[in-house]
């Protein structure tokens, strides 16, 4: 477990809020008609453009900027040609490397017009992060975030992916400890403060059951049906969770969109 400073926590920060900023870059392009390889373009210059570099690029040979994941893909879609149409959810996952810290943030965004019980499940697992991020304090255990997450999305009926898992965040994508959206209370390693944390609920509108593409990245749900996940960066504290990363810009960009 890697306790972080300050000055640390400050360029975890930063880059954090650009990977939101890049959201929002992309938020403002999601349409019917868009592809994913159009919103990755968009990303990498971006990023690039304020000084990041795309942090999933290259990570274990991963081919692009973000991960783009359509319906039933969980998480780590790469980006295609195929276009989004309208009635579609796609999760758009984005890490940056800057000043040698990581940011990763994902949002998943509607396309076009969706049926209610998809903006349910989207609504539901924004507040299992957000809830998530409420466990996540001094003295508290790594089971209590995912107790948290698990209690609220199987309390609306729906199913928790327990084979990815949320993680620690810093000169790494992924550092320790592992941070799963299940668990019992009480239970894991205790939380202490400075301790940075990506919290990432992958919510399924049916069963929790997943599997892997043939292309070995993307995950799907088992019974086709459409998954959600959101993304944090926090940072605990004494009194709670400081969170690291925003939804804002991206929210901002939505709202003007409706109006």
């Amino acid at each position: 477990m890697f306790l972080k400073t300050e000055e640390e926590i400050e360029l975890i920060r930063e880059s954090s809020l650009l990977v939101g900023k890049t959201l929002a870059e992309v938020a403002k392009i999601i349409t019917p008609g868009v592809t994913p390889l159009e919103l990755d373009a968009i990303a990498e210059e971006f990023i690039r453009d304020n000084g990041g570099v795309p942090g999933f690029k290259g990570y274990n040979d991963f081919p692009n900027t973000l991960c783009t994941s359509v319906n039933a893909q969980v998480v780590h879609g790469i980006p295609s040609n195929q276009p989004l149409k309208n009635g579609d959810i796609i999760s758009v996952d984005c890490g940056v490397l800057m000043n040698e810290f990581y940011g990763d943030v994902a949002y998943t965004f509607e396309v076009g017009e969706v049926s209610d019980k998809i903006k349910l499940l989207l609504k539901t697992t924004k507040e299992c992060l957000q809830r998530g991020v409420e466990a996540a304090k001094a003295g508290n255990r790594i089971g209590d975030i995912g107790a948290a997450v698990q209690t609220w999305a199987e309390k609306n009926g729906y199913g928790v992916v327990r084979e990815l898992v949320g993680h620690g965040l810093g000169r790494n994508l992924h550092e320790a400890p592992e941070v799963p959206n299940y668990g019992r209370r009480g239970n894991g390693m205790k939380l202490k403060e400075g301790l940075v944390l990506a919290i990432e609920p992958m919510i399924n509108l049916g069963k929790r059951n997943v599997k892997q593409d043939s292309d070995g990245w993307t995950i799907v749900t088992s019974d086709g049906l459409p998954s959600a996940h959101f993304e944090h960066d926090i940072v605990v504290r004494k009194n709670g969770a400081e969170v690291l990363s925003t939804h804002e810009f991206v929210e901002e960009v939505l709202s003007k969109k409706v109006n």
